[in-house]
Order: structure tokens, then sequence, then C-alpha cells
């Protein structure tokens, strides 16, 4: 039985993943060419799903090349369009508060294909971390656009059905190879999408080298890796709660690194958020076990 001590372990590694990925806004904004969002995401994902592979030397066998595709879409390719579109045509705060409605989803997918229970306090904690991200990001000025939210609400669909149907098949290898299937898979099927829908990306510079090399090795090779693994360890709706540490990354940094300010009403928002992370996990939280009560000494008979 897991004891609570290595279930910690296991979300805090995982946790990584998602804090990572709150660095992903600055990377792009500070490093690389603004107006080729495909081709970014073509770059983050193929060649990070190319070298896993040159490691692992696996490709997939019978059913796992249509499952590698599948979830190559669902995690990468069409999540990250649809998270650009979001992000294209709303403010951060409204893109990331839509996208934090994903917890929920795993919750009923969940259930769906895991037929696991719906747990009132994992309800209770996805909208506690929502409504955190909303304080935290959301300005008085945001303004929706109905494609907008819509592309916003797919792209966190799209990835709820990725990270339940990645749980309900348990691949037959190890994290780095079911990494490295759907990171080449996800790259793959973003080719034609950027060589027909972006112009062709201008030389890059060697800041713009970093930053690609940054989001493939570190933020899309390593990231997931944490992320998979921990996926075989924790329940999906535990999981997907540790994503809300991905809006409260990035606005530390752009405090730390750009000078932006912090209001209180932020600052309740990064309580609401930690407190909804602590809620779910702690509603998947492994029992302890019970000692068995020890036996009394047999009392001395009489001869």
């Amino acid at each position: 039985m897991k004891t609570n001590a290595r279930y910690l372990a296991d979300v805090l590694t995982t946790a990584v993943a998602p804090a990572i990925w709150g660095s992903t806004y600055f990377v792009t904004t500070s490093f690389l060419p603004q107006g080729y969002p495909l081709t970014v995401a073509l770059l983050r994902a193929l060649p990070a799903g190319l070298l896993l592979l040159l490691i692992v030397r696996k490709l997939p066998t019978g059913v796992w090349w249509g499952r590698a595709f599948i979830l190559g879409a669902l995690n990468f390719s069409f999540f990250w369009a649809m998270l650009f579109v979001s992000a294209y045509r709303l403010p951060g705060g409204v893109a990331a508060t839509v996208g934090a409605v994903q917890p929920l989803i795993v919750i009923a997918l969940s259930r769906v294909f895991l037929g696991k229970p719906i747990q009132p306090l994992a309800v209770v904690a996805g909208f506690v971390g929502m409504v955190g991200v909303g304080l935290l990001v959301l300005t008085p000025k945001a303004a929706l656009d109905s494609i907008g939210v819509a592309a916003g609400l797919a792209g966190a669909v799209s990835m709820a059905f990725g990270t339940v149907l990645a749980r309900r098949w348990a691949p037959p290898v190890s994290n780095l190879t079911f990494t490295a299937w759907q990171l080449t898979a996800g790259g793959i099927l973003l080719v034609p999408f950027a060589l027909l829908l972006e112009p062709a990306l201008p030389m890059p510079t060697a800041a713009n080298l970093a930053g690609i090399a940054y989001l493939g090795l570190i933020g899309a090779a390593f990231t997931y890796l944490l992320w998979f693994r921990g996926l075989s360890r924790i329940e999906p709706s535990a999981i997907s709660s540790l994503g809300f540490l991905s809006p409260v990354v990035a606005t530390l940094l752009g405090w730390l690194a750009l000078s932006q300010s912090l209001t209180p009403v932020q600052i309740a928002g990064f309580a609401m958020v930690l407190a909804g992370v602590w809620l779910s996990q702690r509603t998947m939280m492994p029992l302890r076990p019970i000692r068995p009560a020890a036996s009394p000494e047999p009392a001395n008979r009489p001869v």
C-alpha cells in the first residue's frame, strides 16, 4: 500500500512539470519571434520527441501506433493549437481562467472511462482552484471573445481526454518511451499545419535558439516525462489540479522578472489556488494502514 510520504513525493515531483510550464509565456515573449505559434509548437514537440526516440530506440507496435497519435494529438497538437488561438484572441487572464476548468472535466471523464466515483471534495477543490486562478490573472478590463472562449474550452477538453486516456490505456513501456511516442506523433501532426498556415520562420537568433531549446528539452521532454510518470501513479483528477500551479508561476515570474505588481486580490488568488491543489490531493491521499491491536498476554492458568 502506498504511504502518505511516498504519495507526497510523487505529487511534488509531478508538480515540477506545471510549475515549469508556467515559464512558457515569459520564455515565448522574451526569446522567440512573435506570430509563429504553430511553428514554435512544432519545434517544441518534434525535436524533443525524436531525441527521446533516439535514446529509447523503441517504436510503437500494434494498436499503440494509433494510440500514440491519438494521445499526441490530444496532449500536444490539438491542445497547443487551441491554446494559442485562445491566447491570441483573449486576454491572458481570461484564457487561463477558461483553461482552469480542465480538472472538473477530468473528474467527469474519469467517472465515464475509468469508473472512478466522483468525490464531492474534489469537485469543490476544482471550483476553488478555478476561482483562485480567476482572481490571480483576471483584470477589470478583461473582454470575452466567443471564438477564443470556445478554443480555450476545446483545449481544456482535449488535454482532459488525453490525461484520462493515457491512464486508461496504461502503456506497456517506460514513461520515457511513452513520452517519446506522444511528442513525436504530436510534432508530426503539426508539420502540415505549420507549413500551410504560417510563413517561413526567419533566421533564428541565439536568443531564439536558446528559447526553443528550453521549451523543447525542459518545457516538453523533461516536464512531460514527469507528468506521465505522475499520471501512472496518481489519480487523473488529482494530477490535473496541479495544472493550477502554471498561472501561479507565470504571475510570479511577471512580478520578479517583468516588475509587474501584485494586488491584494491576486494574493487572495494565490491562497485559493494553493487551497484548491491541497484539497484535491487530500481527497486522494492514501489512508494510513491500521495496525492490528496487540493480542493480550494469555493469563497463567493454575496447574
